[in-house]
């Protein structure tokens, strides 16, 4: 009976041991993830833009405003959802639409056709992928805020100041 307690006790510092060990591991595994990742979507960010462009403009309904033009912002903020882990970057855009009946107007009475929004690229395996969906209204700052119990803020790259 006490030679059973010996192997059941070596078999959890054993086991102790080897968590001890692979925990730092997956969270460097994580880390080389993340920089290939990154590395990935500058490689690929004007294609990435042109298709989020080609998507939004494509799932415009009847009735709702053309966007004119989409100016991308230089900065990227990179979340990663809790519960499914998927990674994804936000960008801020600026969008430029067609005037339309119905349309919100500022204080002297002129169309507004500007709107304010965070793109939504995700990494998809090994591979950055968008569907042309915005999170309009938001900054990619205040969609973080807004979802911070669906999403983890894993990094920042700010806009170059000249």
């Amino acid at each position: 009976m006490i030679e059973s307690w010996w192997i059941i006790l070596t078999a959890a510092v054993v086991l102790g041991v080897l968590v001890y060990v692979a925990w730092p591991l997956k969270k460097t595994s994580r880390q080389v993830h993340f920089a290939r990742a990154r590395r990935e979507f500058h490689r690929h960010r004007e294609w990435l833009e042109a298709k989020f462009i080609r998507l939004a403009a494509a799932r415009a309904a009847d009735g709702s405003p053309r966007w004119d033009d989409c100016y991308f912002d230089d900065a990227v903020a990179y979340v990663r959802n809790r519960n499914t882990n998927e990674l994804s970057a936000f960008v801020e855009v600026t969008v430029a639409v067609d005037d339309f009946p119905g349309s919100p107007t500022d204080v002297a009475g002129i169309v507004s056709n500007v709107r304010v929004g965070t793109a939504v690229f995700r990494y998809d395996r090994d591979h950055w992928e968008t569907d042309g969906r915005a999170i309009l209204n938001l900054s990619p700052a205040e969609a973080i805020r807004l979802y911070r119990n669906d999403l983890e803020m894993i990094d920042q790259e700010l806009a170059g100041r000249t």
